[in-house]
């Protein structure tokens, strides 16, 4: 794709891995521009950088803020990660706890000493 200056839609999407539906999603959502028939480089580096963000659990309004920044504003992008580290830390304490009601569950269920189903019970009690 380096020899050709520009990109199709589908190419575009081919060469980021996803599906064009996602380019116009992504087109409706500002999140990339709408130009004519064909696509820069730019547009490429710009769907790349969206789908890397999203794989580190950014969300797509928080994707649009940090495409708003410029590389100099480092320090309003570490404030984006350090917020969205700390929202993922707190899913993992979450995670954590339904592993564990999971796992003693898990072993009520295993000891067959209860005439009804544990875990069907538990999710009929209120917490």
């Amino acid at each position: 794709m380096a020899h050709n200056p520009t990109l199709t839609i589908g190419r575009l999407a081919r060469a980021a891995g996803v599906n064009v539906e996602t380019v116009r999603y992504y087109q409706r959502r500002n999140l990339m521009s709408r130009p004519g028939r064909y696509y820069a480089p730019e547009q490429l580096a710009r769907l790349r950088f969206i789908k890397r963000a999203q794989e580190l659990g950014f969300t797509l309004k928080e994707i649009a803020e940090l495409l708003k920044l410029d590389g100099a504003a480092c320090g309003e992008a570490r404030g984006l990660a350090e917020r969205k580290r700390a929202d993922i830390e707190a899913r993992l304490k979450d995670l954590t706890a339904m592993r564990k009601t999971l796992d003693r569950l898990l072993r009520a269920c295993a000891s067959g000493r209860s005439p009804a189903c544990p875990i069907i019970e538990s999710l009929y009690r209120r917490k």
